[in-house]
């Protein structure tokens, strides 16, 4: 199939095709009477009718209760509260869906579950800037001409379980205090925090991009000013799943743009499975690691650029 080519903004441009990466499955679902939401179908496991849930005695208040499926227990949240709108409350109508994100399991409450759609991510925008409910949304899209909403779910999930940055000491003891600067791009404003957090530690300075475009137009315009990105970055560690120009996108936007072996890029997402090592083969990218743990992160950035060996 011959590929198209995307401009992705200050003349840099790629090519959109299967090895981009840019299908998307989102399931649709509701936590009111009005809006849409979307979440990625890779991050459901399962979508199940409402059942009894254990109370959790000291749980967070976003937490209604603990379910127990298949040998495994739980925690549910109420997405709707958790968001900023009134809980649901007629839980025995609703719906749980069942994620796996940053390597743990969690339900969440929804009022109801409509269909799964298939889009790309180049048809996907950032959010427009607001408060409130929209600090929990990570980027919009049009389906069949109504506005979806896709969730921040990283957001959504540090509001009741923040992630662990630390670095361990054994891990931390490999940097050799020499400060180095790393790009990295997530369409999560919590998931940049935790990065930067995590790699402070072991002296990595980020800078940040919120999406593939971001960090592409960033590169041209080092580019036009005489600046060479591969010196100025160790590596880029990206997300997969961003608005307009996802991961894998910006992987052959950076193959296009340095060559091949031009700058390391470590793909960095809460999706895992083959399906990611097979983008990994065919869009250039390094190597990837599954979200989100401190450690696994701070040792595959130092396994790529520290410490020097001796001569």
């Amino acid at each position: 199939m011959p590929a198209s080519r995307t401009r992705t903004g200050q003349g840099t441009v790629l090519e959109s095709n299967e090895a981009a990466g840019t299908r998307l499955e989102l399931l649709l679902f509701r936590v009111d009477e009005r809006q849409t939401f979307g979440i990625n179908v890779f991050k459901v496991q399962e979508v199940i009718a409402y059942r009894r849930l254990t109370p959790l005695p000291g749980a967070h208040p976003l937490v209604r209760g603990v379910a127990h499926l298949r040998g495994r227990t739980m925690p549910v949240m109420d997405l709707a509260a958790a968001i900023g709108k009134p809980p649901i409350d007629d839980p025995e109508n609703a719906y749980i869906v069942i994620t796996e994100y940053n390597r743990s399991v969690h339900g969440f409450l929804v009022k109801a579950v409509e269909r799964i759609v298939n889009t790309q991510w180049d048809r996907v925008t950032p959010p427009p800037s607001g408060t409130g409910r929209h600090c929990f949304v990570t980027a919009v899209t049009l389906i069949d001409d109504r506005m979806v909403e896709i969730l921040d779910v990283e957001r959504v999930l540090d509001e009741v379980v923040h992630a662990d940055t630390r670095v361990s000491d054994e891990v931390a003891a490999r940097a050799d205090g020499v400060t180095r600067r790393v790009l990295v791009v997530d369409d999560s404003s919590v998931a940049r925090n935790q990065i930067e957090r995590s790699l402070g530690q072991i002296g990595v300075e980020c800078v940040t991009a919120k999406d593939g475009r971001e960090a592409l137009n960033l590169l041209e315009t080092m580019r036009r000013e005489g600046t060479d990105a591969r010196e100025h970055f160790a590596m880029v560690i990206s997300d997969v799943e961003m608005p307009e120009v996802d991961g894998y996108q910006l992987t052959v936007g950076i193959r296009d743009m340095f060559g091949p072996e031009g700058m390391y890029i470590l793909l960095h997402s809460s999706i895992s499975g083959e399906f990611n090592l097979d983008m990994i083969r065919k869009t250039g990218a390094n190597r990837f690691i599954q979200k989100y743990c401190p450690d696994d992160l701070a040792q595959a950035v130092l396994d790529q650029i520290g410490p020097p060996s001796a001569s």
